[in-house]
């Protein structure tokens, strides 16, 4: 190791010291198992006989009556019993992209992972081959249903159906749909070729339809997904990705033409459900190192500039770290910006350990390890290596959120309460109670601590206590990695 590399490796380790945080490695194997086994607890639909999560039963069955089409199935996208495919796309995707790069280190839960990406490409399918011409985008109304406090298997609000056409399009969502179904398409080639050619054939449609019809989504749905989940990157970016995501399936030339032709890209130092320049950079990177195609190489600069942004002692850092360590990008669901970027540092560096290569940030060289240190201190501290040791995935650890802000969560089960509890009739005796959440959502990672480290554990301060699909997707990858490395 260079002397300036271990400067950095050397300063970060001593910070983590100072703050009482090194204390051993958490159980991967253990988070890897539970992290998977959260999306059995937001699944919408009728659930199999291989359902874990018996305080969970069947929901949302009449989805997709209102456009006489069948859109059952998918993911609730956090707390609240809405289906926004924006989000859940997303998920797929990065629930995909986790098991094609670590699914031989996930050993047993590989199966598992495959289940959870095909409950959601279900869906995906269904919404994009439902209607000629028309991309099913969401089933529920969001602003009726965020008036309610009630679980997904009582819900009586009305089902709302939206689209995406040509006339009103949605190349974000469009974009995503397509990163995902091609995602999943690479992850059931060897297993499912059937199922995995139906995917690929449906990608390329859905991306087609995104590049022929440009426009956000956010412009044709208004309300019904501002400001839930607003496209407020744009679309390019998810046509960066989703072209990217089939070149990657394909190998075919017309893809890699369609991203010549797609021009500069934003920089951001983020990467999310919203904004997928990192992700994509990354992911394209991915020839330039492995392959040594020179055709790829802005992308692996515009990977590298991203880690830059992100590791500390970096001089081009623009990321903010808490006294205890964590990774702090913004004040709402600050973890999902956590298990992102942790996801893109440990491919990084995968790519670079297999491809020998280093890189520099100004006059630092910045190594494979260096990423890999600062990645596992961001899943350590989630898993409770922290200065409040406080696990922020539910169910992990002796110490973890209780009062987590989510529906079926914390209204008594059908099991244990079979009558029906209405819209607000979840208010009193359940939100606003004091009381941990009855049903255990295993494996869920919320929203997070504050800037302080700290973390109120109150069920009603959403925009830390509730958990999310694409919080947990993006951790994944990096909990397979870990388990993989730390038996």
């Amino acid at each position: 190791m260079r002397k300036d590399a271990a400067f950095v490796f050397l300063v970060f380790t001593l910070s983590s010291m100072v703050f009482g945080l090194v204390q051993g490695n958490p159980n991967y194997k253990d988070a890897l198992s539970m992290s998977i086994i959260f999306f059995q607890g937001q699944r919408s639909g009728r659930l199999p006989v291989s359902q874990q999560m018996r305080w969970r039963s069947n929901s949302g069955l009449s989805d997709g009556r209102l456009s006489n089409v069948d859109l059952t199935g998918g993911y609730y996208d956090a707390g609240d019993n809405v289906k926004f495919n924006f989000p859940m796309a997303f998920t797929t995707t990065m629930l995909s992209w986790s098991t094609l790069e670590y699914g031989r280190r996930m050993g047993s839960e590989l199966p598992n992972a495959r289940a959870a990406i095909r409950w959601a490409t279900d869906y995906l399918l269904k919404c994009a081959t439902s209607t000629p011409g028309k991309l099913y985008v969401g089933v529920g109304d969001p602003n009726v249903d965020h008036k309610c406090w009630e679980r997904p298997e009582d819900m009586d609000t009305v089902r709302s159906v939206y689209s995406v056409s040509a006339s009103n399009p949605g190349s974000d969502v469009a974009g995503e749909t397509a990163a995902a179904l091609a995602a999943a398409s690479m992850v059931f080639r060897a297993v499912d070729p059937k199922y995995s050619s139906l995917l690929l054939r449906t990608a390329r449609q859905v991306l087609q339809f995104a590049l022929q019809h440009q426009g956000a989504y956010s412009d044709a749905l208004g309300s019904a997904v501002c400001p839930f989940y607003c496209s407020y990157s744009g679309y390019k970016d998810e046509l960066l990705w989703g072209t990217a995501w089939l070149f990657r399936a394909t190998n075919e030339i017309s893809y890699y033409n369609i991203l010549k032709s797609l021009g500069a890209d934003d920089q951001p130092d983020l990467f999310s459900w919203d904004n997928k320049y990192a992700g994509a950079h990354v992911l394209l990177s991915r020839r330039a190192l492995l392959n040594n195609d020179q055709n790829f190489q802005k992308y692996k600069q515009e990977a590298e500039n991203f880690m830059c942004q992100i590791l500390p002692n970096s001089p081009y850092t623009t990321t903010k770290y808490t006294q205890g360590g964590l990774i702090y990008k913004l004040p709402q669901s600050n973890l999902q910006y956590v298990t992102s970027i942790t996801f893109l540092l440990t491919t990084y560096a995968k790519y670079m350990k297999a491809s020998r290569h280093t890189f520099n940030c100004g006059s630092q060289v910045v190594t494979p390890n260096n990423l890999i240190f600062v990645a596992k201190k961001q899943v350590d501290y989630i898993l409770g290596v922290n200065p409040i040791k406080m696990s922020y995935m539910v169910g992990f650890g002796p110490n973890y959120p209780k009062r987590i802000h989510h529906r079926g969560s914390s209204v008594a089960s059908v099991a244990s309460h079979p009558q029906t509890i209405g819209c607000e009739a979840g208010f009193q005796p359940y939100y606003y109670s004091q009381n941990p959440n009855p049903n255990i959502l295993t494996g869920a990672i919320v929203g997070g601590p504050n800037e302080n480290d700290g973390y109120p554990d109150d069920r009603t301060d959403y925009s830390h206590s509730e958990p999310a699909t694409y919080i947990n997707a993006c951790i994944v990858g990096p909990l397979a990695y870990f388990a993989g490395n730390f038996k």
